[in-house]
C-alpha cells in the first residue's frame, strides 16, 4: 500500500508539472480545467495497471498453515498487549482522515447555516444570498452568496461571475478535491491541485463575464477595494487576494494560437512511460530484490488458485496435466531456491506418499516445484487432498460441523494446555524467540498420523511430537462428496529465558 501512495504522489507531481511548465500560461481554461481533473483521477489508476506476460493465477496449498501459537512462561498464549498490536501508521491514516472529515462537516454547516438564518430570493437560474455584513462574495452549487457591504453597481457583475461557476458545476470539482483530502489528507498534490483547480475556474468566468464588458472596467472591479474573503477551500470566490494578479494577467494576456493545443499530446509520452514504470517495477521487484512472496501452489495454470500463508522463492504445482513450461534441474536453481527445494522435498516424501518431484518455469519469473502424487486407496483412487481444495473441512471436537475458526481456536487451545514450554530452558538453548514446526494429517478416520516436527532441539521436537500425537479424533474432511485426508502444518512459538 505504501508503495500504491508513493507513486501516487509522484505521478501526480509529473502532470502537475507537465501542466505548470507547458499549459498554465495557456489560455484553453476549459481543457486546463479537464486535466487537471483527470489526471488526479487517472494517477489512482496508473498504480494498478500491469502488463502481464503470462496470465496470474492463485494457488493452492498442500498442507495449511494453521495459525501461529504463541507460548508463554506461564503457559498459556502470549497474547500481546493491546498496544502491541495496533498499526499506529493505520492509526494515524484514520485519525488524519476523521479530522479533515470533521473540518469539512464543519465548513459545510457554516454554509447551511448561512443559507438559513439570512434566507435566500430565488432568481430565475440561482439564488441569492444576501449577507447583512462585510464585503465577502462568493458561490456554492446555485447558490451565490453577496455582502451587502458590496456596492450595488459592483453586484450585477459579481453575480454574473459566480453564475458561469454555477451553470459550469465548479463546485463539483473543489469538492471532489475536498474528498481527496480527506482520504489523502498526507499528500501535498491534492492541495496543489486544489490551488490550481480554482484559480481556472476563475479564469474561465473571467473570460466568459469580460466579453459583455470593457475589460479595463472588469479589472477596475477587481482592483478598487479589499474585500472579506471566507476561508473555505471547496467555495467559488470572487475576491481572493492571492489570485487576483493571476486573474489580471490573464486576462490582459493574448488568446493562445490554437497550434499550442498539441501541447496536451505530451500526456501520451507521459502516460506511456508511467505505465511502464508499473509494469517494469513489478519484474524489478521479483528479479532483483528476490524476496520471498506468499506461496503460490496450483492444480491447473488455467484456473485461478488460492494464496497459501506462508513466503516462499517458490511455487507448488499439484495436478493432473502436465506443464509446458520448460523443466529445470536443481543446478539451475540459486542457493536459497535449493535450500528450500530440499527442505519442502524431504518434508513432503515419503513411502506412504510416493512423489514425483520435479522443478519447472513458473508464473511471474518465479520457479515451480511439481508434485505428481500418486497415493492411492485400496480401491485405487486417490485419498489426500490439499486443504484448499476440501468442499468440508475437518472438525474439531465440540466445534459446528466444517468451522474453521473454531477448529483453530480449540487447537491453539490445546497446544497450550498440552505443550510444557518449561524444557526448553533446562536445554541450553539461545535465549529469545524459538520456533517449532509441526505437520501431520487428518486421515479418513479423523486420527492425525504422519506426525512430524522441526526443532531447535531433538527433545523439543520429539515433545511436539508428543502433544500431537494427544490429538483428540476429529471428523475428516470431504471433497467431492468422499470422505479424504488433508495435511496441515502448525507453528508454535515460545520465549527462551
Amino acid at each position: 500500500m505504501i508503495n500504491y501512495i508513493i507513486q501516487v504522489i509522484l505521478f501526480q507531481a509529473l502532470f502537475v508539472a507537465v501542466y505548470d511548465f507547458f499549459l498554465s500560461k495557456e489560455t484553453f481554461f476549459t481543457k486546463n480545467r479537464w486535466y487537471l481533473l483527470s489526471t488526479a483521477v487517472i494517477s489512482f489508476i496508473l498504480p494498478l495497471l500491469k502488463i502481464p506476460t503470462i496470465q496470474k493465477a492463485v494457488p493452492i496449498e498442500y498442507t495449511i498453515l494453521l495459525p501461529e501459537v504463541v507460548l508463554s512462561p506461564q503457559k498459556v498464549i502470549e497474547q500481546a498487549a493491546w498496544y502491541q498490536s495496533i498499526d499506529y501508521l493505520d492509526v494515524l491514516f484514520w485519525l488524519g482522515s476523521l479530522l479533515f472529515l470533521v473540518v469539512f462537516m464543519i465548513k459545510l454547516q457554516r454554509i447551511i447555516r448561512l443559507i438559513f438564518k439570512y434566507g435566500s430570493e430565488k432568481r430565475s437560474s440561482y439564488k441569492l444570498v444576501l449577507l447583512p455584513q462585510g464585503s465577502k462574495a462568493f458561490s456554492f452549487f446555485n447558490y451565490i452568496f453577496l455582502g451587502k457591504g458590496i456596492p450595488a453597481e459592483k453586484q450585477e457583475k459579481i453575480i454574473q461571475h459566480e453564475l458561469v461557476h454555477s451553470q459550469q458545476k465548479h463546485t463539483f470539482d473543489l469538492l471532489f478535491f475536498e474528498f481527496l483530502r480527506i482520504i489523502m489528507w498526507f499528500n501535498p498534490m491534492v492541495y496543489v491541485y486544489q490551488n490550481r483547480i480554482s484559480l481556472v475556474h476563475e479564469y474561465i468566468s473571467d473570460a466568459i463575464v469580460s466579453k459583455s464588458t470593457p475589460k479595463e472596467n472588469y479589472i477596475n472591479n477587481l482592483l478598487s477595494d479589499i474585500f472579506q474573503v471566507e476561508s473555505i477551500s471547496f467555495i467559488n470566490q470572487f475576491y481572493k487576494h492571492s489570485l487576483i494578479k493571476k486573474r489580471i494577467i490573464m486576462m490582459t494576456k493574448k488568446k493562445s494560437k490554437e497550434i499550442k493545443q498539441l501541447k496536451y499530446l505530451l500526456l501520451i509520452p507521459l502516460l506511456a512511460s508511467m505505465v511502464l514504470y508499473t509494469a517494469c517495477s513489478e519484474n524489478e521487484k521479483t528479479l532483483v530484490e528476490q524476496k520471498k512472496e506468499k506461496r503460490k501452489v496450483y492444480t491447473d495454470l488455467e484456473k485461478e488458485p488460492s494464496i497459501a500463508p506462508d513466503e516462499s522463492y517458490m511455487d507448488v504445482y499439484f495436478g493432473s496435466k502436465g506443464l509446458n513450461t520448460k523443466e529445470l534441474t536443481i543446478e539451475d536453481l540459486t542457493a536459497k531456491e535449493k535450500e528450500e527445494f530440499l527442505e519442502l522435498k524431504s518434508r513432503l516424501g515419503s513411502k506412504k506418499t510416493p512423489l514425483n518431484i520435479k522443478i519447472h518455469e513458473g508464473l511471474n519469473n518465479r520457479k515451480m516445484i511439481v508434485f505428481d502424487i500418486v497415493k492411492l486407496d485400496a480401491k485405487g483412487e486417490t485419498d489426500y487432498a490439499p486443504f484448499a481444495t476440501l468442499d468440508k473441512h475437518p472438525t474439531f471436537p465440540g466445534c459446528i460441523e466444517g468451522n474453521k475458526e473454531c477448529f483453530n481456536k480449540k487447537m491453539m487451545k490445546f497446544v497450550v494446555n498440552n505443550f510444557d514450554r518449561k524444557i526448553a530452558n533446562t536445554l541450553g538453548l539461545d535465549s529469545g524467540k524459538q520456533r517449532i514446526y509441526v505437520q501431520f494429517k487428518i486421515n479418513k478416520e479423523g486420527k492425525i498420523v504422519d506426525i512430524k516436527a522441526r526443532a531447535p532441539h531433538p527433545a523439543l521436537k520429539e515433545h511436539a511430537i508428543e502433544v500431537a500425537s494427544k490429538l483428540p479424533i476429529m471428523k475428516p474432511g470431504e471433497k467431492d462428496g468422499k470422505i479424504v485426508s488433508t495435511g496441515y502444518t502448525l507453528p508454535i512459538t515460545f520465549k527462551v529465558e
